[in-house]
């Protein structure tokens, strides 16, 4: 069945008639006193990770600069390119939540410090991202669907090097910075929030205009490479990684388990990724910090379904489904819940959590 995925369309009517857009999601039953200390926010876990990515992107980047023109620089700017343009994102979803850090300036510096470098406004994106958590993959409420039915494989593929997202992200800045906030955001956007919008698009305009006049300045990449463009050539990680936080899976339900993923990925993985591949955990109970979710998927895995056991396993299991949902969209991946779980909640007016399969 056609989908409207706009924020503007008949979807978004359809999913509030159909009883969809309530605060009726279904959790896994915790303790009270377990789900208190797995909610204890610290400063030193994100100190010591925020530390290290600062450290190793001054790390990579002088290390390429030092070694430009020469080929040997490239594996530098990549890996500093994935810090930037995929690391950032993690950083900018976390401080977002306000649960990196116990204190609230930090999640603040470190929140903006991301905004940037992933070209998302902090104002609209911490309400749009509110809506994603509200109303998770319900077709027209949605803001932040990364992969839409029928998929169309090829702009998949040119986000990878961000064509797609730098591109709405620069087309949104230039809106903010001439003092207009866009007919979708204005349905999910406090007015209150406007002006604080449109002063940090015009502060990015400044930044990114001097590092493009620099690199004219000084006949070089360097100012370039070191801001805007990783967020193109490092945004890979990410965007493989946001794939499998929803992709293949039903949506128009009410369940986390039945529209989100927990995959087990290598350390690396997990902290560019803030360990957000407990994606489940995440959405049931979002206000657990990101090192705690190790800990709460202990508590929960008798009632989800099996994690998978590494990326690579995991886009095995959802490649196909996405080649299948080119021409029908109405397909989805229905994963078991073991012996031990609560019976998935579908939600009421659900029309496509009946098909899938394995």
């Amino acid at each position: 069945m056609p989908r409207d995925y706009s924020l503007l369309g008949p979807d978004g009517d359809r999913a509030v008639a159909d009883g969809l857009v309530t605060e009726d999601w279904y959790r896994t039953p915790i303790d009270r006193k377990t789900m208190k200390a797995l909610m204890k926010r610290s400063d030193q876990p994100a100190l010591r990770d925020t530390g290290l990515l600062f450290g190793l992107m001054l790390l990579f980047a002088g290390s390429a600069i030092l070694l430009m023109p020469s080929w040997w620089s490239v594996p530098f700017w990549l890996a500093y390119g994935v810090l930037y343009g995929s690391a950032m994102d993690s950083r900018w979803h976390e401080c977002g939540h306000g649960t990196a850090f116990k204190t609230r300036w930090m999640n603040n510096v470190v929140y903006h410090i991301a905004c940037f470098c992933v070209m998302r406004d902090p104002y609209c994106w911490k309400f749009s991202h509110a809506r994603h958590h509200s109303d998770t993959i319900i077709v027209g409420r949605d803001p932040e669907v990364a992969i839409m039915r029928p998929v169309a494989a090829l702009k998949l593929a040119a986000n990878l090097i961000g064509l797609i997202d730098v591109w709405d992200g620069t087309r949104r800045m230039l809106a903010h910075a001439s003092g207009r906030i866009l007919p979708d955001e204005a349905t999910y956007v406090d007015g209150a929030y406007h002006r604080g919008t449109f002063a940090a698009a015009r502060v990015w305009l400044i930044i990114h205009a001097a590092a493009i006049g620099g690199a004219f300045a000084l006949q070089s990449w360097i100012p370039v490479l070191l801001i805007g463009l990783p967020r193109l050539y490092g945004c890979w990680h990410m965007v493989i990684c946001g794939w499998l936080q929803h992709g293949g899976l039903a949506d128009n339900v009410l369940d986390h388990r039945m529209n989100s993923r927990t995959v087990h990925m290598n350390s690396v993985s997990r902290f560019i990724y803030w360990n957000m591949n407990h994606h489940i955990e995440h959405h049931m109970f979002p206000l657990v910090p990101y090192h705690r979710l190790p800990q709460l998927h202990e508590e929960c895995r008798h009632d989800f379904p099996a994690p998978n056991n590494s990326i690579t396993e995991a886009f095995g299991e959802l490649l196909p489904v996405l080649w299948r949902q080119r021409r029908d969209p109405d397909f989805h991946l229905h994963r078991d819940l073991p012996d031990t779980a609560n019976p998935y909640r579908a939600g009421p007016g659900v029309r496509t959590a009946a098909r899938g399969g394995n």
